[in-house]
């Protein structure tokens, strides 16, 4: 099976990296939200300082679900994924594969862009480190919930909308936790290392629901 889940990655990886336009539009949207949220706000540097975690988490989220209805579209077209649900592997081991794809195309890259850019917004740089470690590890729920997402609405003519509707509500413990274990909500080391720890739990729990969740969906699909 290791085997299996490898060479799905790397195929997901491949064709999105060839074609390039989810990532390309994932990040310009992120890059969109980060340039225009000061001219909006104003030069209040303070105020730009204090909200900079949040918006980062909030334009991470809003550019992992951008990406999130192709998924499994492509391969839904052109029949792959029947065809891979007929494999001698089962369909779960399939979507967590797929969930890893897109996590390594879009949720990773933006993870890791997202503290460098923090800049823009005066992002205090004692922050950093913390943000990027907590926006490293819940890039993998935000990537694993928006292909359970993208799993029930395959097929679908305006999937990308009903994602949204679907998993903005599982991202909200993600993203209070996400954002608390950022920058300590203002307590420190107390509520920082507490915060990680639920969040890692919240991810964990998104590893294991997700790709039996969005195989139960795919089986009902084809059926």
């Amino acid at each position: 099976m290791t085997s299996v889940l490898a060479s799905i990655i790397g195929r997901d990886v491949r064709l999105a990296l060839r074609a390039g336009g989810s990532i390309g539009t994932a990040f310009g949207f992120f890059l969109t939200v980060i340039v225009l949220l000061p001219i909006g706000i104003g030069p209040d540097q303070a105020l730009l300082s204090r909200i900079a975690p949040g918006a980062l988490w909030i334009a991470l989220l809003m550019s992992v679900l951008l990406s999130a209805d192709r998924i499994y579209s492509a391969d839904h077209e052109d029949g792959s994924l029947e065809v891979m649900a007929l494999g001698p592997a089962p369909l779960e081991v399939v979507a967590l594969a797929k969930a890893i794809a897109h996590w390594l195309t879009a949720g990773l890259p933006l993870a890791v862009a997202a503290p460098l850019m923090g800049f823009l917004l005066n992002l205090d740089t004692a922050l950093i480190p913390g943000l990027a470690g907590a926006m490293l590890l819940g890039s993998v729920a935000l990537s694993m919930l928006a292909a359970m997402g993208a799993a029930i609405t395959v097929g679908l003519r305006k999937g990308g909308l009903l994602i949204s509707l679907l998993i903005l509500p599982l991202y909200i413990p993600l993203m209070i936790f996400g954002i608390s274990a950022s920058t300590g909500g203002g307590g420190g080391p107390d509520i920082t290392l507490p915060s990680f720890l639920i969040l890692a739990a919240i991810v964990l729990l998104a590893v294991v629901v997700s790709p039996v969740a969005s195989a139960a969906a795919l089986r009902a699909h084809m059926r």
